[in-house]
């Protein structure tokens, strides 16, 4: 087993004392890499307020502690590695990213930071005299969310939050822990000894090109179906663990959440805010360019040649937003009393090229008005629910637009409409397309 004293370090320490010291500009405070080796952070009071507004994003209060004590221990130590001197720590990222955050931490206690080709899984726990690394299981046999390293970090939440610190204990391979590790089969979780533990991370940034993974055996196929009706069992709020379900095997669980639609689903339906297909019409794109409209949308030449009093649109800049397409489409937006009863106006421009439909989507304002409210913001989002696009609007924006992008035949993708809380989503769907281009 690799341990610290095979690899040559060029840090000194004395018995007690830190010798090293690292200047943490994130919050203009020094942190320390000492105490036996391991690496001791202050946790900001900037950080810890913004872990605890991202809390409030779950189902119930032991999943947002949870989340509260996870996003701690993320924020702090990726602040460290991304200011960290050494390149190989540099551009760190969560993994599998920030909006992904949720799902993972509304059903399972861990978090992801991805270096480079690599991956670090945090493990924070409160006990200081916690004696056993415990990894839940999904972090180790579930293929999308596998990592290199794990660490164990204390966190201490002192009353006084400019005291909270955390301490990174020691870290152990994906290999160590599946050959070495206890597997304890009452809460899914891989248990290693503290004192087994490498507790230098000098020793970890020395490894990054070495393999540390032991394989794993692939996850069983999943129907739609058993899906389905996983997450209808488990989208209950109640159950407050459903990783500890014991009439579902874990293989099962594990591809269900290794499926990140799938474990965007259970997440929305845990937190109540779960939107069915049924609550979803697809608007077919490949009817407007027979101008045949779905139901809510209009040809905005149609709309330009109305005289209603309800509609007094004032695109300034509709030849610019209408130029060099096939056809262009609108729809009023009402996002209820946070925009103090103003509409505005979602506009989708299409243009055929070949087997593929480029798209144009911009926000309007409307009822007359001449700006957008502000920081409304519009999303395109993919199949999976991952975000591809987004932009908000600022002060005296008289629209905004996404960029144009190209969707081929046969996909489905959504435009999300939303300021603070409420938001309003748009499904699409592109046909293959039997149009001759007018």
């Amino acid at each position: 087993m690799l341990t610290s004293s095979t690899v040559n370090i060029d840090l000194k320490f004395t018995k007690n004392v830190m010798m090293y010291t690292f200047y943490n500009r994130y919050n203009n405070k020094q942190t320390k890499l000492a105490l036996n080796n391991q690496l001791l952070l202050q946790i900001p009071t900037s950080i810890q307020q913004q872990a605890w507004k991202e809390a409030q994003q779950h189902s119930h209060k032991i999943a947002q502690y949870n989340a509260y004590l996870n996003r701690v221990c993320l924020y702090t130590f990726l602040s460290w590695l991304n200011y960290e001197s050494d390149e190989a720590f540099s551009n760190s990222s969560i993994y599998p990213s920030e909006e992904g955050l949720y799902s993972i931490l509304e059903i399972v206690n861990g978090v992801a930071i991805g270096i480079g080709r690599r991956r670090i899984l945090l493990i924070p726990y409160e006990n200081i005299d916690s004696e056993s690394l415990r990894v839940p299981q999904e972090w180790l046999d579930i293929p999308t969310l596998v990592s290199d390293y794990y660490l164990a970090v204390e966190v201490d939440l002192e009353p006084n939050p400019e005291e909270c610190t955390l301490t990174i204990q020691g870290f152990a391979t994906h290999r160590q822990i599946k050959q070495l590790g206890k597997y304890e089969p009452r809460d899914r979780t891989y248990i290693l000894p503290i004192h087994k533990l490498t507790k230098s991370l000098t020793v970890m940034q020395l490894t990054l090109d070495m393999q540390m993974r032991e394989e794993i055996p692939e996850l069983p196929i999943l129907s739609e179906l058993d899906a389905q009706n996983f997450l209808e069992l488990l989208g209950d709020a109640s159950i407050y663990s459903p990783r500890l379900r014991v009439d579902i095997p874990f293989a099962q669980w594990a591809a269900l959440i290794n499926n990140d639609e799938w474990r965007q689903q259970l997440y929305q339906r845990r937190i109540g805010r779960l939107v069915t297909k049924s609550q979803v019409k697809t608007n077919n794109l490949s009817k407007w360019l027979q101008n045949s409209f779905d139901n809510g949308w209009q040809s905005l030449n149609t709309l330009f040649n109305q005289e209603s009093r309800n509609l007094p649109y004032s695109f300034r800049y509709h030849e610019i937003a209408a130029k060099g397409t096939s056809v262009d489409a609108i729809k009023l937006i009402d996002l209820e009393m946070r925009l103090s009863n103003q509409s505005v106006a979602l506009l989708i421009g299409l243009t055929p090229e070949n087997d593929r439909i480029a798209v144009r989507v911009q926000l309007h304002p409307a009822q007359g008005k001449t700006y957008l409210p502000f920081n409304i913001k519009l999303v395109l989002i993919s199949q999976s629910d991952s975000i591809i696009q987004e932009i908000k609007s600022r002060t005296q924006d008289n629209f905004i637009q996404l960029k144009r992008f190209i969707c081929p035949a046969g996909k489905i993708f959504k435009i999300q409409v939303s300021i603070d809380e409420l938001s309003v989503t748009e499904e699409f769907l592109i046909e293959p397309l039997t149009f001759t281009q007018q």
